[in-house]
């Protein structure tokens, strides 16, 4: 599922072209949130058929630079549109350099190996998603909610291949949950029956079907994810300097991390997926509490504000990948900071 896909939601009624320039405009008018908005954006140019618009788009963020924060998601997203409108050998040279690069977040690993798929590039298609999974989830004990589009793609491909069920395979059946298996999904003879003149058959396929559409509603639902506020030190210090009442929410720093990381493990073993953490600022706040038309210092605006910094694509997901670092900004592993689990 593409990170920047718009919501289902009246798909077919939508001005792509025209929600595209509302988005343009939204970014200028909210730089920090440039990024996001413009993937979206570039999302509705290729809905619309205007991709060479959207590889305008691409190449607007990959051109700024330092300031780019999903550098190869990006690319990722600029190759799988290229190869669309018969630009294979630059699309093919993008992926390439990301497999070389080898980034550790997953987006852009899915983002190519679909798009590899999607053009009958199924060898090609399973070496990029087994590639991934051995350096994202190799010795990790529960792959993380983004994680999941890699081992379901590639155990399509493997299925379309009619290669044999391994471990990651195994790994990819337990993650799903819908009631038709992922083996009946991604059987390569489905296709056939949609062609049949058998009631049973096509019956049968229509439930498949059912059940496909039920997952991907499901990742629809949650475009981002479900996300914890995190104050920085300094912005803490400023919050409850400026704002006495907020400090029963926040007694320390200390405690206010550990709080964020007790709360996530919570959700996570409660069985909520797709979980994210989102960093606050005091003027950031201010404003969106003055938008609200109420007062920073009411608590109940907090878990909004999260929610709205998460709808912004503000959030980073947690846990954190293999050897990152730690989401509190420590600079040190997440494996050996908040990642240890307090007795």
């Amino acid at each position: 599922m593409r990170p920047d896909t718009p919501p289902a939601d009246n798909a077919d009624t939508v001005d792509h072209a025209a929600e595209a320039a509302r988005l343009e405009r939204t970014a200028g008018l909210y730089p920090e949130d440039a990024e996001a908005l413009l993937l979206r954006a570039a999302a509705h140019l290729e809905l619309s058929g205007d991709r060479p618009a959207a590889t305008a788009l691409y190449d607007r963020l990959l051109s700024s630079g330092d300031r780019l924060e999903n550098h190869h998601l990006v690319r990722a997203l600029k190759a799988s549109n290229l190869w669309e409108y018969d630009h294979e050998a630059e699309a093919r040279a993008i992926i390439e350099g990301i497999r070389t690069t080898a980034p550790r977040d997953p987006a852009p690993w899915v983002i190519i190996a679909e798009s590899l798929e999607s053009h009958d590039e199924l060898e090609s298609a399973h070496k990029t998603f087994t590639e991934a999974v051995d350096l994202l989830l190799r010795d990790v004990p529960e792959p993380p909610y983004a994680t999941h589009p890699l081992l379901f793609g590639r155990h399509r491909v493997r299925r379309m291949l009619g290669a044999a069920h391994d471990a990651w395979d195994t790994l990819a059946d337990t993650l799903h949950t819908a009631p038709v298996s992922l083996d009946e999904l991604h059987d390569p003879k489905r296709v056939w029956s949609l062609g049949s003149d058998n009631p049973a058959e096509l019956q049968a396929e229509l439930v498949r079907l059912r059940a496909e559409l039920g997952t991907y509603r499901e990742a629809l639902s949650r475009p981002f994810p479900v996300a914890v506020l995190h104050w920085p030190a300094d912005e803490l210090e400023e919050l409850v300097t400026a704002y006495a009442d907020l400090a029963t929410e926040y007694p320390s720093h200390e405690t206010h991390l550990a709080t964020i990381e007790a709360s996530l493990r919570e959700l996570a073993a409660s069985g909520t997926q797709n979980l994210g953490i989102v960093s606050g600022t005091l003027p950031s706040y201010e404003a969106f509490a003055a938008s609200e038309g109420s007062s920073p210092s009411d608590a109940a605006l907090l878990p909004q504000y999260a929610t709205t910094l998460a709808a912004r694509g503000r959030a980073v997901a947690w846990p954190p990948q293999k050897e990152a670092e730690c989401w509190c900004g420590s600079e040190q592993p997440y494996e050996t900071c908040h990642g240890t689990p307090t007795i």
